[in-house]
């Protein structure tokens, strides 16, 4: 079975990299309870890891290395279609010669983290000092906002998840919800905001 090459952005590997891995992650809190031990949540599913190695070989060996060198220093995250993994966006954060370069031969591992754009604004600063805090009632601390529904958290949420979900972004979410004062930490129980 001939496998497709891998490609990044507008780069196709001549022959796809040899070995190849992939590690999952999962975001944990763990809390202190009185009298010992402690208790464990769960904060989602983190990115992945897509790590690789592969050499160039021929004539043209380094002149390979040095365009994926070029394409490592484009910046921003692009499409990466693997033969084996399914298609992701990833962001290319390392490329790394295993060995001094001969002129027909060049040694190289790589890692892509996965960027699963849970969210499309980016990161944006919150002034967290200046935010007016509510008590019940349908209010949001944001004047032009309109609430479409309200979320119950249930063991294992996060905002994160929450926001995927409903398929908003994060920020509109925090910003929905000023009554949450650390968006790391929700308890079963909290009401969510909907915007």
């Amino acid at each position: 079975m001939r496998l497709t090459p891998m490609r990044y952005k507008d780069y196709t590997w001549p022959h796809n990299p040899e070995v190849y891995s992939v590690e999952h992650r999962r975001r944990m809190a763990a809390y202190q309870v009185p009298g010992g031990g402690s208790v464990l949540q769960d904060l989602g599913r983190s990115y992945r890891v897509l790590r690789g190695e592969g050499v160039f070989a021929g004539e043209d060996a380094y002149e390979q290395f040095r365009e994926l060198t070029e394409v490592f220093r484009d910046s921003g995250p692009g499409l990466l279609v693997h033969p084996v993994w399914q298609a992701e966006r990833v962001w290319f954060v390392s490329l790394t010669v295993t060995e001094e370069p001969l002129p027909d031969y060049v040694r190289y591992s790589f890692e892509f983290w996965e960027d699963w754009s849970g969210y499309d604004g980016g990161l944006t600063e919150v002034d967290a000092g200046n935010t007016p805090q509510f008590g019940s009632g349908g209010s949001t601390g944001n004047a032009g906002a309109s609430v479409s529904a309200v979320y119950t958290v249930k063991k294992g949420d996060t905002l994160w998840g929450i926001a995927r979900r409903y398929g908003v972004t994060l920020t509109a979410l925090i910003a929905a919800n000023p009554q949450i004062k650390n968006p790391n930490l929700i308890y079963p129980g909290n009401r969510v905001n909907i915007p």
